[in-house]
């Protein structure tokens, strides 16, 4: 009787072990391990200079560590190939081509990746995007340019969604547009890491808080539990 391999089941989205990476006066990112499963909501929070945005590039792949390992879905980041099609990343300033429409934006991204044209309709139409599909992006609102920056990011519809402070420079309005997308977003069992110096933001999103300071993990668990943490009056973050 032959006997079928049974798949190996992650019932961790991410893992990260032991990630590291240094820059000159011993400043970046110190051996951090932490692991998230699916359809969390993670803020990164700390002082600028913590090791936030370090530690986002790390899992984007857009730094190569000194040390460590990630996996997302039991793939190595190393793997980079694989990866690109499990990390969607929007970096704190926006890298669209902002001379061109919406629609050439993610087409572009569809055909860099290999994604079916059709995820380009289903992504306007998730972002609301299709009545703006044909606006060039440097003519759109800085609340729009975000959603078309996420929106690209999602092309590949990737199991973890990383953002560097997502909402910044944004007005009331557009930030809570963007909130009621990490809802949709999450609702599909996307993993969302963010950055946020915002503490309304941090306790109305956050499943759960990782907290950095000089470099090191400091906190790991709960918002409620970290806003009545030493950890929190000491960083005031």
């Amino acid at each position: 009787m032959s006997s079928q391999a049974v798949p190996t089941i992650h019932k961790m989205q991410l893992e990260v072990t032991r990630l590291s990476k240094r820059y000159p006066g011993n400043r970046g990112l110190f051996p951090t391990s932490f692991a998230v499963g699916p359809g969390a909501l993670v803020a990164l929070v700390g002082p600028n200079g913590a090791g936030k945005s370090t530690l986002l590039k790390l899992l984007a792949n857009w730094l190569v560590p000194d040390s460590g390992q990630v996996t997302i879905q039991g793939v190595e980041l190393r793997d980079r190939l694989a990866m690109v099609r499990k990390v969607g990343f929007v970096p704190e300033t926006p890298n669209l081509h902002e001379a061109f429409s919406v629609n050439y934006n993610f087409f572009l991204f569809a055909r860099l990746f290999g994604v079916p044209a059709s995820r380009v309709d289903d992504t306007l139409e998730t972002l609301k995007l299709l009545p703006y599909r044909h606006s060039t992006v440097r003519t759109l609102s800085k609340g729009l340019k975000q959603r078309v920056n996420i929106g690209r990011s999602l092309i590949t519809d990737p199991p973890v969604l990383l953002l560097d402070e997502p909402t910044a420079a944004l007005d009331f309005e557009a930030m809570e547009d963007i909130h009621h997308l990490f809802h949709q977003v999450q609702a599909r069992g996307t993993t969302i890491l963010f950055s946020s110096h915002r503490p309304e933001e941090i306790k109305s999103l956050a499943t759960r808080i990782l907290a950095l300071h000089s470099g090191m993990m400091v906190f790991d668990g709960d918002p409620d539990a970290f806003f009545q943490s030493s950890c929190h009056r000491t960083m005031g973050a």
